[in-house]
């Protein structure tokens, strides 16, 4: 009910823009622009966690990127699942998962999931609904792109906030696991992107593709995130496979 209020209210009052302020713009031009992709690349969180894919981001997560991902998921200003899932659907691009499905193959999605008391706390699920965003964004760019939310928590788990690396790998091992797939199995041959809002030491990343692989869901082509660490950017932009190599 709570998202329901806050998207129908973002239509009919004027609002400010969630990023910087700006009067009577929930998103303004500028902060859009941040969210653009323009430059996404690859990110490599220090120390690397065991089994973690190459990851890619739209954006540094400060200033309004960081404010925008808050607001959507702390908030609840649902309509900015938009400029997210386009940011999201930059950072897929900037892997080349998306080359191969526009060329026929299947590229699923894959939201890594909120515990379920954040969910009831939240009201949504904010990688999920980011993911399904940045589908669609692929979709009319040609790419067989869908979202498969096949990981669950098979435990509870403590608040990641303030842990260190090392508590935060330890606080994930074997957390995450794959439910009943039905329709939702990848096909073979799909390309499996792991998608999150945001990046921090990588451990949730590593420990969600740990329960894809366990389960033989299919190989895990790379991740994919709205923002990351300023410093966690690889600065040299991977444009072949062999200087993409650098980056894992």
């Amino acid at each position: 009910m709570r998202g329901w209020w806050q998207e129908l209210a973002g239509l009919v009052l004027p609002v400010d823009c969630v990023g910087c302020g700006a009067a009577r713009a929930l998103l303004c031009a500028g902060c859009a622009g941040a969210l653009s992709g323009a430059a996404a690349g690859c990110v490599r969180p220090s120390p690397r966690p065991a089994g973690l894919p190459v990851v890619h981001a739209a954006a540094a997560y400060e200033e309004a990127v960081r404010e925008v991902v808050l607001a959507h998921k702390e908030r609840g200003v649902l309509p900015l699942a938009g400029p997210l899932g386009a940011a999201l659907a930059a950072a897929v691009a900037a892997g080349g998962a998306a080359a191969g499905a526009g060329a026929g193959e299947e590229l699923v999605l894959v939201p890594v999931p909120s515990a379920r008391r954040q969910v009831r706390a939240r009201g949504h699920d904010p990688a999920r609904r980011i993911a399904l965003a940045a589908a669609a964004r692929l979709r009319r760019a040609g790419v067989r792109a869908r979202v498969a939310p096949v990981l669950r928590h098979l435990r509870p788990v403590a608040d990641q906030a303030g842990l260190g690396a090392r508590e935060r790998r330890e606080n994930l091992v074997g957390a995450l696991g794959v439910c009943r797939m039905g329709r939702a199995r990848p096909a073979a041959g799909a390309r499996i992107v792991l998608v999150d809002d945001l990046i921090t030491t990588g451990a949730t990343l590593a420990e969600a593709a740990r329960a894809v692989r366990a389960a033989s869901v299919g190989p895990v082509a790379g991740a994919a995130v709205v923002a990351a660490p300023a410093d966690s950017f690889v600065r040299i932009r991977p444009t072949t496979r062999t200087e993409q190599r650098s980056c894992e």
